[in-house]
């Protein structure tokens, strides 16, 4: 059987520096929010803060959108490790709370994957994924080589991350639209140079 292929129209734009990143990153969710967006997947980790703090000062109809989370640590939501603690303290007080899906990893990966795939067939299709890239290739701790990387589902238990916590949730790489770019960090190096040669 040949596997089917999605193709897509991808537009690269080279930015000056993280906070030229954070505000293009803005502009981009409140435009589609503006437009008529209806689910958004936060990324976790730090980079998004800044463009998450930039989301706050907007004022935007955030009671007509989904928000759900791309990935979570198995720790308690007012952990600081958790992802969705980052968020609610930069930008969730300002969105609608009946409309915030978090991942519940204080269950553990695979209570919380096997809850977080009904919510995720629930708010299907996904509008926009925020994703970030890790130094070592991960993306919503999908980690090269990972065994949660042939899972199945809108939703996957992740275990053995090289990166503490070991116990996470994630998206499956059905829902987050990037693939794995193994060398992210190599890779970016690389397109900086060929930039400023």
């Amino acid at each position: 059987m040949v596997p089917q292929v999605r193709w897509t129209t991808m537009n690269v734009r080279v930015l000056d520096d993280a906070p030229a990143v954070a505000a293009a990153v803005a502009d981009l969710v409140a435009g589609a929010i503006d437009g008529g967006l209806r689910t958004l997947v936060l990324a976790g980790g730090s980079t998004p803060k800044r463009a998450y703090q930039l989301l706050a000062e907007r004022s935007l109809p955030w009671g007509r959108v989904a928000v759900l989370f791309g990935d979570e640590r198995c720790v308690p939501p007012d952990d600081a490790e958790s992802n969705y603690w980052m968020a609610h303290e930069t930008l969730l007080e300002r969105v609608h709370p009946g409309t915030v899906h978090r991942m519940p990893g204080e269950l553990g990966a695979e209570a919380a994957a096997e809850l977080y795939d009904g919510v995720v067939m629930a708010s299907s299709p996904l509008d926009l994924v925020l994703l970030g890239v890790g130094p070592d290739g991960h993306t919503a701790s999908l980690f090269p080589g990972n065994p949660a990387l042939r899972a199945t589902g809108g939703a996957v238990a992740v275990h053995a991350a090289p990166k503490p916590p070991p116990d996470r949730v994630s998206l499956q790489r059905g829902e987050v639209p990037s693939g794995m770019i193994p060398g992210a960090e190599y890779l970016a190096d690389r397109a900086a140079a060929a930039l400023l040669a």
